[in-house]
Parts: C-alpha cells; sequence; structure tokens
C-alpha cells in the first residue's frame, strides 16, 4: 500500500516542481523588467456607461506611436487637476473627442486644445477672462460615447463651451455596429425617428467576464504586473503582424492604401461603385471622402448627424454655447499635392473634404457653428513641406505630431477669434 501511494505521488510532485519553476521564474522575469524600467501601462478601464474610459490616476510612458509620458487624472481625464467648482472670472472649454483629444503621443501642453487654450488667451475676446481647457477625449470614442461622456462627465465642470471634436476619417464609422463591427461598447439607433440608446454591451461575453472575479484579477495583473504587460504588448504586436500579413496577401497594394504619404504611381483606379463591395481591400475609413451609395453608410452618417444636432440641444438647455470641430485626416493634408492627387484617383475620390463640408452643411441648415480645419492644415503643410500626420517611419500617418497639434490649435483658436463664435 506504501509502495502505491508512493507511486501515485511522483506525478503530483514532479507536477508541483514544474509550477514552482514557473512561478519562480515568473518572479525573476518581473524582477528583472522592473529593474530594467520596463512599462506599458494600462491606461483604460471597462465602463458602464461608454463601454471604456481612462482609468483615474494610471501614468507612465506612452510609446506606441510618437512618446510623452502621460498622466490620467484623479477623474479619468488625460489632463491637469481641475476643480469642479469654475473659478470667477474663468471661461471653461469642455473638448470632448476621441484620439486626437487623448493626445498620447505628445506632451500635455503640446495637444491642440491645450495650444488652443494659450492662444484664445491671447486673442483678447473674453474681456481678460481666464480660459480653461478640459480635455474629455478618449481613444476610440465615436459620438455616441462623446454624447453619453457630456451627459454623464461634462456637467458636473459647469462648461460655458462645448466643443465637439470630429474626427471625420473614424467617428462616422464608430457610429454604427456594422463598420464599427464590435459589440463591446453602445451605440445609438433610430426608432422611428428618434434617436434611442442601445447599451447592450453590458450583456457581451467580454463585458461580463470583466466584472467577474477571474475578470477583476486578470485586470488587477495588467495593471500590476509587467511580465503580464509584456505578453499583452507581445500578442498586440503579433496581432499586427498577422494582419499586415494577411492583408499583404490578399491586396498586394495595401502597403499604398495604408500609407498614402508614400504613396506609388503604380496600380490602376476602381470603379467608385466598387469601393464600397470592396471596403475589406481599400480601408473603409477612405470610404468617407466619398458620398454614400449604400444603407450602412447611409445609416452611418444620419446617425452622426442626429446625435450631433441632439448634443447641440442639450447644450443649449443648459445654457452652454456649443460649436463643432473637424479634425484633420493624414491624406487631407500630405505636402505633396502630387501624392495626394494619386491618392484620390486611386480611390475614385473628388473631393478630399467631402466629410467637412458635410458637417459643415448639417451646422448651415441646422445653426450650429462649424469650425473646418483641414484646409488650412493643408496649405500649412503645403507651403512648408512638413508632415502634420505621424511619427518616424509612419510619417504621413496615423495621429497629429507636435506641429500638427499646434497648427490645429492655432487655427481653432484663430477662428473662434475671428468670426466672434463665441459672442
Amino acid at each position: 500500500m506504501t509502495r502505491k501511494r508512493s507511486r501515485a505521488s511522483k506525478p503530483i510532485a514532479k507536477l508541483l516542481l514544474v509550477l514552482m519553476g514557473f512561478l519562480l521564474g515568473g518572479v525573476i522575469v518581473e524582477i528583472v523588467l522592473r529593474l530594467a524600467g520596463y512599462s506599458y501601462p494600462e491606461f483604460y478601464k471597462r465602463d458602464e456607461v461608454c463601454g471604456v474610459s481612462l482609468r483615474p490616476g494610471a501614468e507612465g510612458w506612452y510609446r506606441r506611436e510618437g512618446e510623452a509620458y502621460v498622466r490620467i487624472n484623479s477623474d479619468g481625464l488625460r489632463d491637469q487637476e481641475h476643480s469642479l467648482t469654475k473659478a470667477p472670472d474663468t471661461f471653461r472649454i469642455a473638448v470632448i473627442g476621441d484620439s486626437y483629444c487623448e493626445a498620447f503621443s505628445v506632451p500635455l501642453e503640446d495637444a491642440f486644445w491645450s495650444v488652443m487654450g494659450r492662444k484664445l488667451q491671447e486673442c483678447g475676446a473674453f474681456g481678460g477672462k481666464k480660459i480653461e481647457a478640459l480635455n474629455f477625449g478618449v481613444s476610440g470614442y465615436g459620438t455616441a460615447q462623446e454624447l453619453l461622456t457630456l451627459r454623464q462627465r461634462v456637467w458636473k465642470y459647469s462648461p460655458d463651451l462645448v466643443v465637439l471634436a470630429v474626427t471625420t476619417n473614424n467617428d462616422i464609422t464608430d457610429n454604427t455596429r456594422a463598420l464599427k463591427k464590435t459589440d463591446d461598447i453602445p451605440y445609438f439607433v433610430y426608432r422611428g425617428d428618434q434617436l434611442t440608446l442601445d447599451d447592450s454591451f453590458k450583456q457581451s461575453q467580454g463585458f461580463r467576464f470583466s466584472k467577474s472575479r477571474i475578470g477583476r484579477m486578470t485586470n488587477w495583473l495588467r495593471i500590476h504586473s509587467r511580465l503580464v504587460q509584456a505578453i499583452t504588448q507581445g500578442q498586440r504586436g503579433f496581432k499586427v503582424l498577422l494582419a499586415s500579413w494577411r492583408a499583404k496577401r490578399s491586396a498586394p497594394s495595401a502597403p499604398e492604401t495604408q500609407n498614402p504619404g508614400n504613396l506609388g504611381k503604380s496600380g490602376t483606379t476602381p470603379e467608385k461603385s466598387d469601393l464600397f463591395a470592396r471596403s475589406e481591400e481599400l480601408g473603409t475609413d477612405n470610404l468617407v471622402y466619398l458620398e454614400p451609395t449604400n444603407a450602412v453608410w447611409n445609416d452611418a452618417w444620419s446617425v452622426t448627424e442626429g446625435l450631433i444636432v441632439q448634443m447641440r440641444d442639450e447644450v443649449s438647455r443648459s445654457g452652454a454655447k456649443f460649436v463643432v470641430v473637424t479634425l484633420s485626416n493624414g491624406p487631407q493634408v500630405l505636402p505633396d499635392a502630387n501624392v495626394r492627387e494619386r491618392f484620390m484617383n486611386r480611390f475614385g475620390i473628388t473631393e478630399l473634404f467631402y466629410p467637412d463640408n458635410r458637417i459643415k452643411s448639417l451646422g448651415s441648415r441646422e445653426g450650429i457653428p462649424v469650425i473646418t480645419i483641414a484646409p488650412d492644415l493643408q496649405n500649412f503643410a503645403q507651403q512648408n513641406n512638413v508632415f502634420l500626420h505621424g511619427f518616424g517611419a509612419d510619417i504621413g500617418n496615423g495621429h497629429w505630431n507636435v506641429a500638427g497639434n499646434r497648427v490645429a490649435g492655432e487655427s481653432i483658436a484663430k477662428k473662434m477669434c475671428e468670426d466672434a463664435l463665441l459672442k
């Protein structure tokens, strides 16, 4: 009997030794990563209202695009601390948007809304009042989440002006499940002629797992363990490489599609009617420059425009002013006019500013002030032969770099002051 027990215990002992080896190895790797200063902070958390939000108190280096030390304040904003009570003789501006407002790629003082605030202070259009800009931007947000942010987070700061920053290349697609292709965020859908909140994301498998005991433990490890952060970054990197490999196999011209800054002269121009069917190949974001001809894109635009009007109504009822600012996309502001033309020819685009002009037309119909800055940025880029989007090897693509943020902030402030939009 004793001999049988001894034999049965050997596999268990070996398993325990293996587990102890993995645990010890993990502890050693964790210590080495900490000593080496390795860190990829977890800046985001699950959110009951918007699906995701910034994690209060998170801080660390952001290096996925550009490089900046990022701190999230105690209220979950990528901003300095702000008191809820507005100081006397202060004009407070709430800026709502996505990753362009979040601006992880640049230092806080270089973000366009910081530049805008300083320039507005200089223009003297506010009777000597101090300008205070508050940033409510979160990466990945569409207009639906931005409206919910207005309702849930903005009003407690008593803003005098609400600025909705629209990133045209993805905000329209972010507002419909058919184009966003995720069930993990809220949407607004039309029920008859009324926009209705669809917050069924709370029942999604991912969201429910995040609320479970195992999900909470997993999240704790992502926040506190350098080893888990390294594994997570490795998984993300592998997914990017895999997606790139698949894109190259399915569409030989994909590198030109994804990198308009290096667009070549080769390739034939597809028929405009084929672009929607080929959105997987050509990139959904590029279709925003075209007049929609199918139900999915018509719905995306209809919901987006309805959300902007809804936001205007709610801001007006609260006694604040409302301004929409359309930002720029990389292809719109490439410094070389010939490269822009080849990009347009490739996709059958006749007007790079179609989304900006469409939102401006909405503003004219609905009495909403709309500032479009992409034409100004294009002129600046061309005259100075400078890229305003992108960093390093990916120059011309992605978010605004420091120069892009500066020119954008100055352009917005100039238009606000000259056009007397706030008076």
